[in-house]
């Protein structure tokens, strides 16, 4: 059996930061070349970017993968909408959680699973003013404590 080797291309730091994460969920990506061979070089932008449900399929919104230079005048437009690959059982469970709880779906991070992009969606609940505060801390926290082993050794 072959193994499938992931190869990340970003990950959504502001992301992880903003929401809390619920469930994660993997998804194909429908891309042209020109998308493909910019990510391949890890030309990728998560900003004000999430996936929306319609009747029969999810589109992933505001991702921005610029242009790659030296496809000439076959180039793609670099926010387009994209459709995202996933059965249809996967996609009427999202919608069910979206649409009961008020959840949002989120880009968490960008790979190559042998030769196929993916993207790991994460149903996300926004975080408060003083969750993002506790999450300082614990890193701040958590570097204090790196320091500290680090100066020990």
């Amino acid at each position: 059996m072959r193994k499938n080797k992931i190869k990340q291309v970003a990950r959504n730091k502001q992301a992880y930061f903003n929401f809390e994460i619920i469930e994660k969920f993997e998804a194909g990506i429908s891309l042209m070349g020109s998308e493909v061979k910019s990510l391949r070089q890890g030309h990728v932008q998560f900003a004000d970017s999430h996936a929306r449900p319609t009747d029969t399929e999810i589109l992933l919104v505001n991702l921005d993968i610029p242009r790659y230079e030296q496809a000439g005048f076959n180039n793609h437009a670099p926010t387009r909408t994209r459709k995202l690959l996933l059965n249809k059982r996967e996609i009427r469970k999202i919608k069910a959680k979206i649409a009961e709880r008020g959840l949002t779906l989120v880009p968490l991070r960008i790979y190559f699973r042998g030769s196929w992009a993916k993207v790991e969606l994460g149903l996300c609940r926004g975080k408060r003013l003083h969750d993002k505060r506790e999450t300082i801390k614990r890193r701040e926290a958590k570097v204090d404590i790196d320091r500290a082993m680090k100066r020990r050794r």
